[in-house]
């Protein structure tokens, strides 16, 4: 391989020093045999600890459960354990798992489609356990089910959490990565290739694209450029390329792409393309024959009825539960407040919530008095991203109130604004007035939800992200809430506020 791009008949070669250092890079992958079979020799691997995890985790939960169960200290419960129930539980799970699917690398290591497998499984066991005992007549004891089974459970899914977690701190470190080629046109391919190097830990490495012919053009983006539209699959043989990425183009549509599937099936590549409408996921896309034709079905967001009832009954729940339990640190946090510097305790400002409506949003005051007052001198300062003022050391946050930020402390009043209906513990950042009169219409979307107490926003680098990057976020949230999507943000949330990454 030279340091130029690979020409065709009419194009020039033209050194480039981006497309350079990536030939250096690949020579070093090639001399090491680090082809397509070698970098994927990984995934046997993984998939053999997570059975041999899943087996473990079966049988701590029947050890625990007969312990529970049938110990023979426990006054009013029986005593006469039987054995096979501990002995065939983790084999049962087992199969359990396999029918969910579970192991099919697909649904691994990224995204909660795992999880929710994991959760099928569990019902299947429990399911089938019925079904076996009352058809056999077995003798199952119900206590011994209801702790082995959601223990095992519980613990599965904690493990495969922390084994993701692991390899997903390997990709970061440049381990388990499969090359990526990216199809398509300029823009396409670059709002993809900052996607990709924005979420590393997918296990995705853009080593280069292929653009419709335009003249000698070494590369693009800062990356080579390694053919045209019409030699992919050559790129692919010529650099044992694992992964193929396509973005909607006029060029490939139709029968140009059923070819290049067709052409890719000889290589060791998989096929990926990207849908027109990239921010919808999930249930809401689905592929319908019509009149003959595989069509994407694309379903309204649901965002009404009984789903919509059971989001403000979690909200109000969970809102009222936490401010309960958590009343004593929230007492000791508005004494530090009040103690450290002169003021209100909460600060309350204009926001803009649902269907465009103002409420007023309470936090803990992390700023001077006059704050508001100050801003005019240190606008020339802004880190922010064109719209929303943020700075880095602001000299209007007090002592107390960095901390607070820190850790989001600040957020938690916000709790009674969910009380009251007008945020939700999940939602888009709700936006200050100012923020509002400069939206575009995409922007719009996001009122169609009640904005949140976290979010997309809070897991993605909050201050950090880039105008573009907020509105993509809060619509990506709006075109794809579900309560699962809720739940796994809450989570995501606990780490994001450890970190603290883009709170400032």
């Amino acid at each position: 391989m030279t340091t130029t791009r690979s020409t065709t008949p009419g194009r020039t070669a033209t050194p480039d020093p981006a497309f350079a250092a990536a030939a250096r890079r690949w020579r070093v992958g090639r001399t090491r045999g680090s082809g397509t079979e070698a970098r994927r020799a990984w995934r046997a691997r993984y998939v053999r600890s997570l059975v041999a995890a899943d087996l473990l985790c079966a049988a701590v939960g029947a050890v625990v459960g007969h312990a529970v169960r049938f110990d023979p200290t426990v006054a009013g419960l029986v005593t006469a354990a039987p054995t096979w129930s501990v002995l065939v539980l983790p084999f049962a799970w087992m199969v359990a798992m396999l029918l969910s699917r579970s192991y099919e690398e697909r649904f691994l290591w990224a995204g909660a489609e795992e999880f929710r497998r994991v959760f099928v499984a569990a019902l299947v066991l429990l399911a089938g356990v019925a079904t076996v005992s009352w058809a056999f007549r077995l003798e199952v004891a119900r206590g011994f089910v209801v702790v082995a089974i959601p223990l095992a459970t519980v613990l599965t899914l904690v493990v495969r959490y922390s084994v993701r977690s692991w390899l997903h701190g390997q990709r970061d470190r440049g381990r388990y990565l499969q090359t990526t080629l990216l199809v398509g046109h300029r823009a396409g391919v670059a709002a993809l290739h900052e996607q990709i190097d924005r979420e590393r830990y997918q296990g995705y490495d853009v080593v280069g694209c292929c653009l419709p012919g335009s003249g000698p053009v070494s590369a693009f983006d800062g990356l080579p450029v390694l053919g045209g539209l019409d030699e992919v699959v050559a790129v692919v043989e010529r650099y044992e390329v694992d992964t193929v990425a396509v973005l909607p183009s006029p060029e490939l549509d139709g029968g140009a792409l059923r070819r290049l599937g067709w052409d890719l099936e000889k290589t060791r590549a998989e096929l990926l393309l990207a849908p027109a409408v990239t921010e919808i996921v999930g249930p809401r896309v689905n592929i319908r024959p019509v009149c003959g034709l595989p069509l994407m079905h694309v379903e309204r967001p649901e965002l009404r009825g009984v789903r919509r009832l059971t989001k403000v009954a979690v909200d109000r729940t969970v809102a009222l539960v936490v401010l309960l339990l958590g009343s004593p640190a929230l007492l000791a946090v508005a004494a530090a407040v009040a103690l450290t510097s002169p003021g209100p305790v909460f600060y309350r400002q204009q926001r803009v919530g649902q269907d465009g409506r103002t409420f007023s949003m309470l936090k803990f005051r992390s700023m001077v008095v006059d704050a508001e007052a100050r801003l005019d001198v240190l606008q020339a300062a802004s880190e922010g991203n064109g719209v929303l003022f943020k700075m880095r050391g602001d000299p209007r946050v007090t002592r107390v109130g960095r901390v607070l930020r820190r850790y989001s402390l600040d957020e938690l009043p916000q709790l009674l604004n969910v009380l009251g209906g007008q945020m939700s513990l999940v939602g888009p950042r709700p936006p200050l007035p100012s923020e509002v009169e400069k939206y575009g219409f995409d922007m719009h979307r996001r009122f169609l939800v009640k904005p949140g107490i976290t979010g997309l926003w809070q897991i993605s680098g909050r201050s950090d992200l880039s105008w573009d990057d907020s509105v993509r976020i809060d619509v990506r949230y709006v075109e794809n809430w579900s309560l699962m999507f809720d739940l796994m943000i809450l989570w995501k949330t606990v780490g994001a506020v450890v970190r603290g990454s883009g709170a400032y």
